[in-house]
């Protein structure tokens, strides 16, 4: 066998990233096509990473330079499993001990869609889209996190497709719903190693009984958000909504709770705040069921809807007459919200890998490449973590300085924020690799520390309202 000809390196610490790969590729162009990919995905352009700008060249004018075309080929054609790179990556994560899962963490479910126009590609088709807040054409995409509050980042990533692409519609055997989606990449995040305390999902997925079924098969523990006004069978006289259940638990006031037990819920900026959590009752959800009714609100004399939360879990009261016999430890009302406090964690990554990394800015059409754009994004976002944990090294004296010693345009340079801040963004002037420390513009940021999440720009806006400094 000849010895494989050198690649050209990537900039800074992405090569010794990108090395952890290469016996993943067949050739000298995937692993080129590799570095080049992660290289242009990590730059701090202002532009939509289509491909012409992970390449570097002009918009619709430079869509057949080579540079270009190899990036094309390599998405679209080039033979590697996506697979493959996405199972050394969670591999990478779980060698890494900052990174390492541990059962205190949860395996957080969701979907977001993105518009895409036309028809011909993969997967597109008028339905939801969350990110819009409206019915649109695009793509919908079911996502896996793994998240202990500490560190956060993605599992697996499937590709919703809607029923009219199949020939009998959603009684194909080929079909699946989202929930049933959800529900298998959660058992794969339990196979590849990914140890979790519940599976976490949003009221979406509760209306869903094959998701339950498929939860169970595989052994998963679950914390649910249920929609409060949705009715159940009960007596005529007993609740018959979850928001019925929590106005039966008798509560005058913090000194005379009835059925209600405070919790202090701590957030990542420091502050704490006491909501009120109580086991109620709705049909044949109780604290000694199977299936229990956790409610957690600020006010249980008002249940504000935006600070309320009616949740499912198969997790036992401590007390329940079946807690020494079930497969999952038992768990009181403070560990119920503190898992559910976890699932926001999903919607900041949504931010950071569509707003920054360009997770729906793909100008491919096929299912493997769509999927193969995912993947390295996902990548992208690990490094982020490797680098942020990796111990400090020299500098390259060779490589450009997104620090320049005359500082910032405008303004003295602030200080970098937590420690998950990692990449630059907005910096416009200097095409390359950002040095992960050096900006305190976060690609990757403390969700708790930095406030709400608010909800992130349209494709359309992407990239005209970026904080710069």
């Amino acid at each position: 066998m000849t010895a494989r000809r050198p690649c050209p390196p990537a900039p800074g610490p992405l090569e010794d990233y990108a090395v952890r790969f290469d016996d993943l590729f067949f050739s000298l162009a995937q692993r080129r096509g590799f570095r080049e990919y992660l290289t242009g995905l990590l730059a701090p352009r202002d532009r939509n990473k289509t491909i012409t700008c992970l390449a570097g060249a002009e918009p619709v004018a430079g869509a057949g330079m080579p540079g270009v075309q190899r990036l094309q080929f390599f998405l679209s054609e080039s033979p590697w499993e996506a697979e493959q790179i996405n199972d050394r990556r969670l591999e990478l994560l779980r060698e890494q001990p900052a990174t390492a899962p541990h059962d205190g963490g949860v395996i957080v479910i969701d979907d977001s869609g993105d518009r895409k126009d036309g028809t011909a590609t993969a997967h597109v088709g008028r339905q939801w889209l969350g990110r819009l807040g409206k019915t649109d054409n695009g793509i919908v995409t079911v996502t896996t996190v793994w998240t202990d509050g500490r560190v956060y980042y993605p599992l697996h990533a499937t590709p919703y497709t809607p029923a009219h692409h199949f020939a009998r519609g959603r009684s194909d055997p080929a079909f699946h719903t989202k929930p049933q989606l959800a529900a298998a990449l959660a058992a794969r995040g339990k196979e590849a190693g990914f140890a979790c305390r519940a599976v976490v999902a949003d009221c979406a997925y509760s209306v869903s009984d094959t998701w339950y079924l498929a939860l169970r098969e595989a052994g998963l523990a679950y914390v649910v958000a249920l929609k409060p006004h949705r009715g159940t069978w009960a007596r005529a006289d007993q609740p018959h909504t979850p928001i019925e259940a929590a106005h039966a638990l008798a509560w005058k006031d913090a000194k005379r709770p009835g059925g209600w037990r405070p919790v202090e819920r701590h957030f990542r900026d420091g502050h704490s705040e006491t909501w009120w959590a109580a086991d109620a009752r709705l049909g044949g959800y109780g604290p000694d069921s199977p299936c229990r009714l956790v409610v957690a609100t600020t006010d249980p004399a008002r249940l504000p809807e935006k600070a309320t939360w009616y949740l499912a879990t198969n997790l036992p009261h401590p007390d329940a007459p079946h807690a020494a016999t079930s497969p999952h430890p038992p768990a009181d009302l403070a560990e119920i919200v503190r898992l559910y406090g976890l699932r926001p964690w999903i919607e900041q990554s949504y931010k950071q890998i569509k707003d920054e990394l360009g997770w729906a800015d793909f100008q491919v059409r096929s299912d493997r490449a769509i999927r193969r754009h995912q993947t390295l994004v996902n990548c992208a976002f690990s490094f982020c973590w490797d680098q942020w944990f990796a111990p400090p090294g020299p500098l390259d004296a060779t490589a450009p300085d997104p620090c320049p010693d005359e500082g910032p345009e405008r303004g003295p340079r602030p200080t970098p924020p937590a420690p998950t801040a990692l990449l630059a963004q907005g910096l416009t002037r200097h095409p390359f690799l950002a040095r992960p420390r050096c900006h305190a513009q976060p690609v990757v940021a403390s969700l708790d520390g930095q406030g709400p999440t608010f909800r992130a720009p349209g494709p359309d806006r992407r990239g005209h309202h970026r904080t710069r400094h």
